[in-house]
């Protein structure tokens, strides 16, 4: 039987949607040298990997774009963003891992009932292909980047809207995690919690400049905090 609220009413089922790279999984290796690869192949001056990082948060499209040089005509950046692709769908596994603690953390929250997601800007086939290969079956939800079909990539609502809707939840327990300033707005919009965590693709001080207000160091202290909300 449902708890209930003071009210009397059912509580709000908690689902806990999570950001993919740089929340669950270190992927900054791969998508370095996948962004590299394709600059090299085109001629172009490489990046460093934190510098392929700081872009990294609101999508491949935008990665790309970011990435080669200024001014580059669209045609050029066209074929380098189909050699990126080929590229890291071919790759996207070769360094990528969770970070240590994680898949405990999550496994933690779903045996106490949260529903967990993911949902990413990362293009829809990595995310399944990765989310599949290094945390399969952890997950109540997953979507990548699918614009295509009307919804759009964050920090706009819909890609977590979407995933509500697709578990039978609304916001009334929804918490948000995620590790950067694309992921603090995007809870912003869904009018939610949102808690970051301090190990991913951005700095404490970003995060607190981009409006973090709970900022976790350990999955174990997420999964607490998680818990606890």
């Amino acid at each position: 039987m449902a708890s209930e609220n003071p009210a009397g009413a059912p509580a709000a089922k908690k689902v806990a949607v999570f950001d993919l790279d740089g929340t669950l999984l270190d992927t900054t290796r791969d998508l370095a040298l996948a962004v590299n690869h394709t600059l090299a192949a085109f001629g172009m001056p490489e990046l460093s990997q934190e510098q392929v990082i700081a872009y990294t948060g609101n999508g491949i499209v935008r990665l790309m774009e970011q990435s080669v040089p200024a001014g580059t005509p669209r045609d050029v950046w066209e074929r380098a963003f189909e050699e990126f692709k080929r590229y890291y769908g071919a790759h996207a596994l070769d360094h990528t891992l969770p970070y240590a603690g994680v898949p405990e953390c999550v496994a933690a929250l779903r045996a106490a009932g949260v529903a967990v997601a993911v949902v990413s800007n990362k293009a829809d086939f990595a995310v399944q292909e990765i989310i599949d290969a290094r945390m399969p079956g952890c997950f109540d939800a997953v979507l990548g980047e699918c614009e295509a079909r009307g919804i759009r990539r964050k920090p706009a609502p819909d890609m977590v809207l979407a995933v509500l809707e697709q578990l039978g939840a609304d916001r009334g327990g929804l918490i948000y995690i995620g590790d950067s300033e694309v992921d603090v707005a995007c809870a912003r919009a869904c009018g939610c919690p949102c808690v970051s965590v301090s190990w991913g693709f951005r700095s404490r001080e970003q995060l607190v400049a981009a409006g973090a207000t709970r900022i976790v160091d350990t999955p174990d202290e997420l999964q607490c905090v998680l818990l606890s909300m």
